[in-house]
């Protein structure tokens, strides 16, 4: 290598040709994932969008090696899925803040440091690191059935950058917060990401919440799940409330509108039932694959 050249930097996520089948060779065998080809590089947020069912949160899973991809490879950081997981490459963070309610906010955000036996005096204050970064370091002693939902969602986020990692996975993490809190926890997310400059894979079914976060917008289509189109925002890095007045805004989220209404139409011409929900119930009930 020419001592001026600048080494190649691995992608945050490089999913190829990645198919999933549930229960194959069985008479309730479900194809949920089919032909997936996603490069996402590092400090980059991407959105995932499809009908209910597309196989978004079943993406997340197999990029986080929560579940095996029947076909294709997925390379996290440079490394097999399976070791970035052991490597504790990545956090994850769900609709369901999934606290536990016997332990304080502090003790929460701790856990992930706890299983790894980190020092206790390091794990405390790393956690009230991160903490204070979801703008909580005043309720570190309270439980989290004393916080609100955006409170509690925000004790998940730090759980899951307490490990520090440079990816972040997140499956409708606001899905369930009414639309105020919805907007204050995405700009939330927006000011981390700033802050860490880490990578971030987020499932949605709300167009206007995957254009206002992500870089780009991958929308995929009715199972079995495929990419159908990958649109980029062009938004620029810094965002807040007067994003959501601008031109642009209202230009990507009718981009991104249309594309899942030509998914709708392609179904239907092909005499299946498309399903296609772009925001509302689906959003509370989440991704059922």
């Amino acid at each position: 290598m020419p001592a001026d050249a600048v080494p190649e930097v691995p992608a945050a996520v490089a999913v190829s040709g990645v198919g999933k089948v549930f229960n194959a060779g069985r008479r309730n065998e479900v194809t949920a994932l089919t032909d997936i080809d996603l490069t996402v590089a590092p400090g980059e947020l991407v959105s995932l969008i499809g009908p209910s069912g597309c196989g978004k949160s079943t993406l997340l899973r197999v990029v986080a090696d929560l579940t095996d991809a029947t076909t294709g490879t997925v390379v996290v950081n440079g490394k097999p899925a399976h070791r970035a997981r052991l490597d504790n490459d990545y956090g994850m963070a769900f609709q369901q803040a999934g606290l536990f309610e016997w332990r304080t906010v502090l003790r929460n955000v701790e856990l992930p440091l706890e299983l790894q036996k980190v020092d206790k005096a390091e794990r405390r204050a790393r956690a009230r690191e991160m903490l204070e970064l979801v703008k909580l370091g005043d309720f570190v002693d309270h439980h989290p059935w004393e916080l609100s939902g955006g409170m509690q969602q925000r004790v998940a986020i730090a759980r899951a950058l307490v490990t520090r990692p440079g990816l972040l996975l997140m499956d409708e993490p606001f899905g369930a917060l009414d639309e105020m809190t919805r907007e204050h926890m995405q700009a939330e997310l927006q000011r981390i990401r700033a802050e860490l400059g880490t990578t971030v894979v987020f499932v949605t079914h709300s167009i206007p919440e995957a254009v206002y976060l992500a870089d780009r917008v991958v929308v995929m289509s009715p199972r079995p799940g495929r990419i159908t189109e990958v649109i980029p925002v062009a938004l620029g890095p810094t965002r807040s409330d007067e994003t959501r007045a601008e031109p642009a805004f209202f230009a990507g989220v009718t981009e991104v509108r249309e594309a899942l209404r030509g998914i709708e139409r392609a179904e239907r011409e092909a005499g299946r039932d498309p399903d296609v929900e772009l925001d509302g119930p689906a959003a509370a009930r989440g991704d059922g694959w």
